[in-house]
């Protein structure tokens, strides 16, 4: 196959498998397109059971991409589970970099290089998924001149991906799936936009995760230290600056969006108090446990304070886990 002429980038999450099948039935594009599938799985999936799958709809070649392979029109690349999927020129670089909004391959790392790689010829599609990765991936496109395509949220299984994409970016096109095919088709008919220049600060984020490290530099250059601290390594995190959805990084190289990093603060709080609930329900056990006669009889003054004491920490635990109820109902659905 020759080089492609259009680079399609999908991004889906959960419910995404079944929006990716439906939406493959119908895709144009073969001889002149190169289509790569970003899919949020477990780490320990099996990335070729999901290729096999999209193959039996496609007449793409699909395969699972890997380090150093040549890009090639007609063929369906998937990111292997726990790996992201970076996109050059000429060929695809796989590796095991920091995580994005806590998923490894990332939607936005893959958005992202495309838009480096490829500026006007890359369209980017959203479909169901939770939470907000692929928001900024999808920015970085538009700015960089491609096409935005996302799935009609009302029909989305999960609607969170297409809606925060929606809220953020300027899309070209909010479509249901059954007409994705036809918006396709008409894109591949039409001669390409003429070539667009990156913005500096993609161009930069795209390089960090592409070598798996930053400098100070790089991150003063496109971002301000906050007063946060990256939820996985500890490291200090930067806002990036310019950007509707306020985004963090880490010179070690994580990225969180506030969502994400909402949801991972409410997750370690949770954590805490559990470990604080075992830790005080043990001391209380133990202090009922004690032999009465290592002080003497049940009616030893000691005695007496222990089982106050074991009173008080129960009030403690009731407290802790009231606590944890109340987070868990208001926590924002987001």
């Amino acid at each position: 196959m020759d080089e492609p002429k259009r680079i399609v980038v999908i991004g889906a999450s959960a419910g995404g498998l079944k929006a990716v099948t439906e939406l493959v039935n119908n895709f144009p594009g073969k001889e002149e397109a190169a289509v790569f599938l970003v899919l949020h799985v477990a780490k320990h999936s099996m990335g070729e059971v999901i290729a096999k799958h999209i193959q039996k709809h496609t007449s793409f070649n699909c395969e699972i991409a890997r380090d150093n392979e040549k890009i090639r029109a007609g063929n369906f690349y998937i990111a292997a589970p726990d790996h992201h999927m970076i996109l050059k020129k000429d060929r695809i670089v796989v590796n095991n970099g920091p995580r994005e909004n806590r998923w490894r391959p990332s939607i936005d790392v893959l958005f992202r290089s495309a838009a480096v790689a490829f500026n006007s010829k890359v369209i980017g599609i959203i479909l169901s998924g939770l939470l907000d990765d692929g928001t900024s991936g999808m920015a970085a496109i538009k700015k960089s001149g491609g096409i935005c395509i996302v799935q009609e949220p009302m029909e989305a299984e999960f609607a969170d991906m297409p809606v925060n994409v929606l809220n953020n970016v300027d899309v070209d096109y909010r479509v249901p799936l059954s007409d994705m095919g036809y918006v396709l088709q008409d894109l591949f008919s039409k001669p390409a936009l003429p070539e667009a220049e990156v913005p500096r600060d993609i161009r930069i984020e795209a390089g960090i995760t592409e070598r798996m490290s930053s400098s100070m530099e790089d991150l003063a250059s496109i971002a301000t230290h906050s007063v946060f601290t990256c939820p996985d390594c500890g490291g200090g995190l930067w806002k990036i600056n310019d950007e509707k959805i306020n985004r963090y990084r880490c010179h070690t190289g994580h990225v969180f969006t506030e969502k994400v990093m909402l949801q991972m603060q409410s997750e370690s709080i949770e954590e805490t108090l559990w470990v604080a609930i075992r830790m005080l329900e043990e001391r209380r056990h133990l202090l009922l446990s004690i032999d009465p006669r290592l002080s003497g009889t049940p009616d030893a003054p000691e005695d007496s304070g222990r089982r106050s004491r074991a009173e008080q920490l129960q009030v403690h635990i009731e407290r802790l886990k009231a606590v944890l109820q109340s987070i868990s109902i208001n926590e924002p659905n987001d």
